[in-house]
């Protein structure tokens, strides 16, 4: 009779549970059961484990063989406890001393021939084990850059089975050569599937798009510059070719940099859903993510069969989603937006389980006015009638637009505008120094306090602990009698306000601060300059 014991780590969306891997062999009829409330993939693995077990030329048990995962109310998907049982198998067969195993927490995958894949999640994983106190993993090699960014734990990465068996038994460690040829790495091939979930809308920053390209629209470039400031939600609406598109393009390299909190927890959530850039493990720019109006309210906030996976909301966390030809989406995909954009994160219950993801994110939605496009306020070229023009910005619930801080109608450029020579706006360069000063100033305001930037601050604390000038609200507080304002756009003014002060560096939000973000809310105008000067 033997009996070893090792661990590996179950995620659960992005957090992760530890799992103890215990193997027991006693004499009888050769067999190999699993349990501890494996998914298909998981049982898989018992073929998976002796096939590589042999061909790293270890000797397979002829013994009844039972490995169990604990604690078993917990469900475990996917491929990443190979490693773990392998070795525990080993380790009841003497094969491996099962001392050494006790502390070790391993993850990855075994192919028939003993080398070690990639799984999705390793950060989360390695999080979760120190976390649980545990200070040495094993991962695969190519995975071991994503799992030292964890501090305080020892990584080993390690290419094949027969090379962690040499490692542990303290004999010399066999060689284990790149086979590739020339080809892509296969080992990687299951962690980017094409096309899957939202992962198709999750784009880098283009360091050529430039603020500067964008021709006039000075309001709708005040209103990209203040939602990068403040982390205010942004509608823009006008006519095809406006210039929609290339301002949210643009939006997100006016972002600071992440900070390393931040980057832990986009990254631990581009590694879930395996959409890691190869090469680079940490993630330190805010991620833009742009899905396809045909998306799925399951690619929007997340889902699909079995364990939830993280959607479009998720994947834009601490950066930019936009929706572009928003009023073509489904509506119930984008009602779901509505408990994300106020809570930050997002609850999927499952028959599999119920599972958190993060999703605090700066949402950018782009429309045309009408079916044809072209109308405006200004304009007669529109065609429509009007009951089409009121079934088509039906399609955005007031809901839905009442949590939006911005907004903006962006007017068709003009022929002067195109032809003038010079006269380039200002550069993602120079913004992005006034958004980096504004930020700084929110934080000193809101050290000690849970929140980073002004949306993020509720009302009553607006209210209570940093008022504005006296006076300065009037105006506001008028429309809200009027029925022009809800209690909730109330308070976003007074956020979109103070991050306006922040820009023109003021110490509260003062009436033409007010006006301005009032102006940018309702889209009536009130007198005052639409451009940000520089700060005092």
């Amino acid at each position: 009779m033997g009996f070893a014991r090792t661990c590996s780590v179950a995620l659960v969306g992005v957090e992760g549970v530890v799992v103890e891997v215990q193997a027991d062999l006693e004499p009888g009829v050769a067999t190999f059961t699993l349990v501890g409330l494996p998914d298909k993939s998981l049982s898989e693995s018992r073929d998976r484990v002796r096939a590589a077990v042999v061909n790293s030329g270890g000797a397979w048990p002829q013994k009844k063989l039972t490995v169990g995962l604990s604690p078993a109310s917990v469900p475990k998907a996917g491929s990443g406890f190979d490693l773990a049982v392998a070795c525990a198998v080993l380790g009841a067969a003497e094969r491996i001393d099962p001392r050494v195993l006790a502390g070790l927490v391993m993850i990855g995958e075994l192919g028939l021939d003993g080398r070690v894949r990639p799984v999705r999640g390793i950060l989360p994983a390695v999080l979760a084990a120190a976390d649980a106190g545990y200070e040495q993993v094993v991962v695969p090699e190519c995975a071991a850059a994503e799992a030292a960014l964890v501090p305080g734990v020892s990584v080993l990465g390690i290419r094949s089975l027969r090379q962690l068996i040499a490692v542990l038994t303290d004999e010399p460690v066999p060689e284990e050569p790149p086979d590739d040829h020339g080809r892509p790495d296969l080992l990687l091939a299951g962690l980017r599937v094409p096309g899957t979930g939202a992962a198709a809308g999750v784009h880098g920053h283009d360091l050529e798009h430039d603020l500067a390209d964008v021709v006039g629209q000075l309001s709708a470039r005040t209103a990209v510059e203040i939602a990068a400031a403040g982390g205010h939600h942004l509608f823009l609406e006008g006519p095809p070719g406006a210039g929609k598109t290339m301002l949210a393009e643009r939006l997100p390299a006016l972002l600071p940099p992440l900070t390393r909190e931040e980057s832990l927890e986009v990254t631990a959530i581009h590694s879930v859903a395996g959409l890691l850039p190869p090469g680079e493990p940490l993630i330190d720019r805010a991620p833009y993510c742009a899905p396809h109006h045909s998306a799925t309210m399951q690619a929007l906030v997340g889902g699909g069969p079995g364990m939830a996976r993280p959607g479009a909301v998720s994947l834009a966390h601490r950066g930019v989603l936009f929706l572009d030809e928003v009023a073509e989406f489904g509506s119930h995909a984008l009602d779901a937006l509505r408990q994300p954009l106020e809570a930050g994160h997002v609850v999927i219950a499952r028959s599999a389980g119920v599972v958190r993801f993060p999703a605090r994110f700066l949402m950018v939605l782009a429309a045309n006015p009408c079916p044809c496009g072209r109308f405006s306020r200004r304009d007669t070229l529109c065609e429509c009638p009007p009951s089409a023009i009121r079934r088509y910005q039906a399609r955005l619930s007031g809901p839905l637009l009442d949590r939006v801080d911005l907004r903006v109608e962006v007017d068709p450029v003009t022929r002067s505008e195109l032809a003038r020579r010079g006269a380039r706006g200002e550069t993602t360069a120079a913004v992005a120094e006034r958004v980096r000063a504004a930020r700084e100033r929110a934080a000193a305001r809101l050290a000690g306090t849970p929140w980073r930037n002004n949306s993020e601050v509720p009302g009553r604390e607006l209210r209570s602990r940093w008022h504005a000038a006296p006076g300065a609200m009037e105006q506001a507080e008028r429309s809200l009698e009027r029925g022009v304002l809800t209690a909730r756009g109330l308070d976003r003014v007074l956020r979109v306000a103070w991050t306006v002060a922040d820009l023109a560096g003021h110490d509260r939000p003062d009436a033409t601060d007010v006006a301005l973000a009032l102006q940018l809310r309702t889209g009536v105008p009130h007198g005052v300059p639409v451009a940000i000067g520089s700060p005092a």
